[in-house]
């Protein structure tokens, strides 16, 4: 890739929208400069809004092949344990190349939905069961790379079937048999990454599937690596009575008073936990990620509003099962999800009263955060991940710079995406 220069109609500078600004991307794929335009650019974008790629903190991207399945509930209602079903008969069948298929594919449209980066919460990790050959950590990240996406491989821990339980049959595929087996792997893929795009972080899948011991061992050498660090946290209620059966305390609990919590940590979900123990995690300096459309698809719940009293800079978002590829959705539904339980308008408002900022700072720095990547703005030094919005797209018909960003977070969707910059390179994503 070579050095260039962009211009786009408006650019977004973090604050609000302005005119006349030229990005320089240098040869290494980062920012160099925002400086006044002259119309001399290397690409001028007429027409465009350019902003930062939003960035996926996490994400399965083998669910993807679950969309439109298990949507039906002959004789009774269902719930996420009755949803996992239906996983593991998908983990069942997957098989190589239908595992990179599905994943390319997942990759590619959150491209398109201006996704440049994802955290991809990889627990399939071997080819058939009963296997122990980790044959699926090649294949995430080449499916990444066939795509052109950013990724932050977050490498998951899968000891347990369940607090203090084996591993069923169905989870066979998640396996790792020991720390010591975990961090040898870990090692493997570190040499197999390609650093211009690629990273890994450290996973303990849930209190569920290691023990505290295990994950406080695993949290303290992702320090000590300098990795981050992603863990499920109280998404469901039988997970809290089942640790507090065990333990006394529930796994929020438990990871505050075990664990030395601090910014590497991102606890994803959290809809179960209790005010006090999350203002206690947000306090230590955590990260939560929160996946609104698969919350609610799953029944899980919204987050106490405790998880934002901190402010929202901790705040990221994931499309988790990928049962629909959205950013901007999951943007909306983390606000109305607090104006349903509230019934009040303007939630999650910055001190001047907007939404939106703070809405677009949770799929973008907040994201940046969580997955431990110098990206999320358009600013000198940080990489150059970009996405275009096509102003003459019919959804934004009527639309006006002061409330550009609102009519963009509430009112339209992915295909208002025209051009998409990964590391300086552009990636085509053309809509049909």
């Amino acid at each position: 890739m070579s050095a260039h220069t962009i211009e786009a109609e408006l650019t977004w500078t973090g604050k609000s929208f302005e005119e006349g600004i030229e990005v320089t991307v240098d040869a290494s794929g980062r920012i160099g400069a925002l400086r006044p335009g002259d119309g001399s650019a290397d690409r001028i974008m007429k027409g465009r809004a350019l902003m930062p790629g939003m960035i996926n903190a996490h994400s399965h991207s083998f669910q993807r092949a679950l969309r439109g399945r298990g949507e039906t509930f002959p004789g009774a209602s269902g719930d996420f344990w009755t949803w996992r079903q239906a996983m593991y008969k998908l983990v069942e069948n997957l098989e190589a190349h239908s595992f990179q298929a599905v994943c390319v594919g997942a990759f590619r449209e959150m491209l398109c939905a201006g996704i440049t980066s994802v955290g991809e919460f990889h627990y399939l990790r071997h080819s058939g069961l009963g296997k122990n050959d980790y044959a699926f950590d090649r294949l995430i990240l080449d499916a990444a790379r066939q795509a052109g996406i950013r990724i932050v491989l977050l490498n998951a821990f899968y000891r347990t079937g369940g607090v203090n339980q084996p591993l069923s049959p169905a989870q066979s595929r998640f396996a790792t048999r020991s720390l010591e087996e975990y961090w040898e792997q870990h090692d493997v893929l570190a040499s197999m990454v390609k650093a211009e795009t690629q990273s890994i972080g450290v996973v303990a899948h849930s209190i569920r599937a290691a023990s505290i011991e295990e994950i406080r061992s695993l949290h303290a050498e992702s320090l000590r690596r300098g990795l981050v660090f992603h863990m499920h946290l109280e998404e469901q209620q039988q997970e809290i009575d089942d640790c507090r059966a065990a333990y006394g305390h529930s796994p929020m609990d438990l990871v505050n008073d075990r664990l030395e919590v601090g910014p590497n940590f991102t606890g994803i979900h959290c809809t179960r936990s209790a005010p006090k123990a999350l203002e206690e995690f947000l306090d230590a300096g955590a990260n939560i990620c929160v996946t609104p459309l698969t919350e609610a698809n799953l029944g899980d719940g919204i987050p106490d509003r405790a998880v934002f009293s901190r402010g929202m800079e901790r705040i990221s978002l994931g499309t988790d099962s990928n049962a629909r590829i959205s950013m901007l959705e999951e943007m909306r539904w983390l606000e109305y999800g607090q104006r349903l339980s509230s019934r009040e308008r303007g939630m999650l408002r910055q001190a001047g009263g907007a939404v939106a900022p703070s809405l677009f700072s949770a799929a973008t720095e907040g994201g940046a955060r969580s997955l431990g990547i110098e990206a999320g703005r358009i600013a000198p030094g940080l990489l150059a991940d970009f996405f275009t919005v096509d102003l003459a797209a019919p959804l934004l018909d009527g639309w006006e710079k002061s409330c550009l960003l609102e009519s963009i977070v509430f009112g339209s969707s992915e295909e208002i995406v025209r051009d998409v910059c990964v590391g300086g390179s552009w990636v085509n994503v053309r809509h049909g």
